[in-house]
């Protein structure tokens, strides 16, 4: 792959609480490309951070319905991949890619 279709599967990484507690074990998480497979993630991460990937676990987040005066709404539906990486491997993922 190229490193364009690397940065069309890897979109941002989430900064969350729950996100942030990932990275005790390792773990950083990503928003991807709803297409986007296992192996593609893990090329796409290697590739950018110059980092080992032991696992790739991913869930697709379905969009919710929202209501805003009367007018009914709908989220954008994404997937967030949760990378483990091998020990002594690391991303900051505060800084810029």
């Amino acid at each position: 792959m190229t490193a364009v279709k690397h940065y069309d599967v890897i979109k941002s990484p989430v900064i969350t609480e729950k996100a942030t507690l990932g990275s005790e074990n390792n773990q950083v998480t990503f928003k991807v490309a709803i297409d986007a497979t296992k192996p593609e993630i893990k090329a796409a991460v290697e590739a950018l951070f110059g980092v080992k990937v032991k696992k790739v676990n991913t869930l697709r987040q379905e969009g919710k319905v929202k209501r805003f005066r009367g007018t009914v709404g709908k989220r954008a539906e994404y997937k967030k991949a949760m990378v483990t990486l091998e020990e002594g491997n690391s991303i900051d993922v505060t800084t810029g890619v």
